[in-house]
């Protein structure tokens, strides 16, 4: 009877499996015995050891309470007692109903009767007054009590506490037996393993070398190559099957050339239809294709990779460009810009042109990238129509601060009674009318100088000043407003840091004033806000991080957090939305980059990163 090679595997598997057996039934069998040997220490020892401890935790502080009335403190005393007292009982009602010990049933009615002394003795204490009759009483009687409870439960404490060691020591040997039962039927059953692979290798691999040799041919594109077949089981059938694909295999190769160039030429059409420039990467960088537009906008042959057409770019295009391939390339996944901000300016033929560039990997067969398609989306149009938008809004704000200026001074002469004597009500109105018109003023504040620094019209004045004056320096500004929200500011600066920084006092100042404040407003009452401040991955970075313990952002709004006027929908009304946004900017200027983490109900980190190289 000739076997399959199932038949065979299982043959060979049959020691295995009888080892694997026995090696379960041994594993369970410790595993079970180590189980309720801690499962009996637990139940019948640590319950009565953390019931003994807790009760000389009450017993202590009921003596404190004692102490207190004698000092005069009669109601802090009692109510100290009370809670202790109740503790105590409970306690001692768990140690009595868990004895597991001998002499232990004893030892617990004897605390039972000494506790009952005790309580008597203190209750007699709080009934007087005099305090030398105090002093007298609590000596003589309450202390011996108290010092005699306090024994019998330290007695008891350590007859469990003896208990669990030699327990635990039994469980130990048994667990020893037990692993060195184990190790030798693993021993066993490796030997067992090895013999039956030794018998059964040459019969198992002998085809399968026959096979590999014939895969390897055709792999080299030796198509006439065939695997030599022999026997009927299923080595047999799979170099028959084999066998069959190199067939169909040789006839695809004859047939399918053209209709591969067929293919190739409708996915060009494809690609040349699309308005936006397309340039497609190999996974070593180098191009693979392009569309008729890409060529057109950039003015070169991108397709000559002989003439390094890269090089011939303009130096922003051609940075943006390595930047987003070796970015998909490294396995970071799709390219998308984050605003208009990463649009480059490309001069052509038609005048100067905006581009956002976009990029998708290629993955190959296995899984892994093979290249980037990169988009380069013209967003001429959206990007003035974007200025025009800031320029408006720039504009209106500038506008506004004139006729707001002389409506505050009015307010304000009206509330110190220029031009005549006011009544309550018309008081109350006007403060807040007051208050609106600062709420306006720091909004159009923040408007120009959100515009400014979009404009590039404000300098960095830069000066190197020391890490740690920056970071108390922003903790001091915020104490009072940490205070008045009842939440613990603290700073964190890591050992490692460089001594200077260069950067704009002032403009930082804004960052680390809306960060923080931000924090400090989102953290509910008896919360942390940590500003960290330590190295960054990056090389020559320092990293800021202001961690707060409040409710968190939820995920879905983390990429618009540091967008303009966007606020979180269901978030207490007040700003307006541009502190982020500002802060976004001050800290780009700077040359670093900002962002966010969080967890709902777990707080959130905005982190911030500024270069320490360069001139000031």
């Amino acid at each position: 009877m000739t076997l399959s090679l199932r038949g065979k595997l299982f043959i060979s598997q049959t020691p295995h499996l009888a080892a694997l057996v026995i090696l379960s039934v041994i594993a369970f069998v410790t595993v079970t015995a180590i189980g309720n040997s801690a499962k009996n220490i637990i139940h019948e020892n640590y319950r009565s050891v953390l019931a003994t401890q807790r009760m000389k935790e009450s017993i202590e502080r009921m003596d404190s309470g004692a102490l207190f009335l004698i000092a005069g403190q009669r109601s802090r005393g009692a109510a100290q007692a009370a809670e202790n007292r109740e503790r105590f009982e409970f306690e001692l009602r768990i140690a009595e109903e868990n004895i597991t010990e001998e002499g232990e049933a004893e030892a617990v009615r004897k605390l039972r009767r000494l506790w009952n002394d005790y309580q008597r003795g203190f209750d007699k204490l709080a009934e007087i007054e005099d305090s030398i009759a105090l002093r007298s009483a609590y000596f003589t009687a309450v202390e011996p009590a108290f010092l005699a409870v306090k024994g019998t439960a330290d007695e008891i404490l350590g007859m469990n506490q003896d208990a669990m060691v030699r327990k635990s020591e039994r469980a130990q040997q048994s667990g020893q037996r037990l692993s060195h039962a184990t190790a030798a039927a693993a021993v066993v059953a490796i030997l067992l393993g090895l013999l039956a692979s030794l018998l059964l290798t040459e019969r198992l691999l002998r085809p399968l070398a026959r096979l590999s040799y014939a895969a390897h041919r055709i792999g080299e594109g030796d198509l006439d190559a065939r695997a030599q077949v022999s026997g009927t089981d299923e080595l047999a059938r799979l170099a028959a099957d084999f066998n069959v694909m190199a067939e169909h295999l040789q006839r695809y190769r004859k047939s399918s050339l053209g209709e591969l160039l067929q293919t190739q030429h409708a996915a060009q059409s494809a690609i040349d239809s699309l308005p936006d420039p397309v340039i497609v990467f190999d996974a070593v960088g180098g191009i693979l294709n392009t569309n008729q537009a890409a060529e057109s906008l950039l003015g070169t042959e991108l397709s000559d990779t002989t003439l390094e057409p890269l090089a011939r770019l303009e130096p922003a295009l051609r940075a943006v460009l390595d930047k987003v391939r070796t970015h998909v390339l490294s396995g970071k996944g799709s390219y998308s810009p984050r605003d208009f901000t990463e649009a480059v300016r490309i001069e052509s033929a038609e005048g100067a042109r905006y581009v956002l560039p976009r990029a998708t990997a290629m993955y190959g067969v296995q899984g892994g990238v093979q290249g980037a398609t990169v988009i380069l989306q013209d967003v001429t149009r959206l990007r003035r129509f974007n200025e025009l938008k800031d320029d408006l809004v720039a504009t209106v704000a500038h506008e506004f601060r004139t006729p707001l200026t002389s409506l505050r001074m009015a307010v304000h002469l009206c509330l110190e009674g220029v031009v005549g004597a006011i009544n309550d009500k018309q008081t109350e109105l006007l403060h807040a009318a007051r208050e609106d018109c600062e709420r306006l003023q720091a909004f159009v504040d923040d408007l120009l100088d959100l515009a400014r620094l979009q404009a590039g019209k404000v300098a960095m004045r830069k000066v190197s000043l020391p890490i740690s004056d920056l970071a108390e320096g922003a903790i001091a500004e915020q104490r009072m407003v940490a205070q008045q929200h009842k939440v613990t500011l603290r700073s964190e600066l890591s050992p490692q840091l460089p001594e200077t920084i260069a950067v704009d006092p002032e403009r930082l100042g804004l960052v680390f004033g809306n960060l923080i404040g931000n924090a400090i407003r989102h953290t509910p009452e008896c919360g942390t806000v940590t500003l960290r401040v330590r190295t960054s991955t990056a090389k020559n970075t320092v990293r800021f991080e202001i961690q707060d313990t409040g409710p968190g952002i939820p995920q879905e709004y983390q990429h618009l957090i540091f967008q303009k006027f966007f606020r979180i929908p269901g978030s207490a009304a007040g700003a307006a939305g541009l502190g982020l946004s500002i802060a976004k900017e001050i800290v780009e200027a700077h040359g670093g980059e900002i962002g966010v983490e969080s967890k709902e109900a777990l707080g959130s980190t905005f982190y911030f990163t500024l270069p320490t190289s360069g001139p000031p």
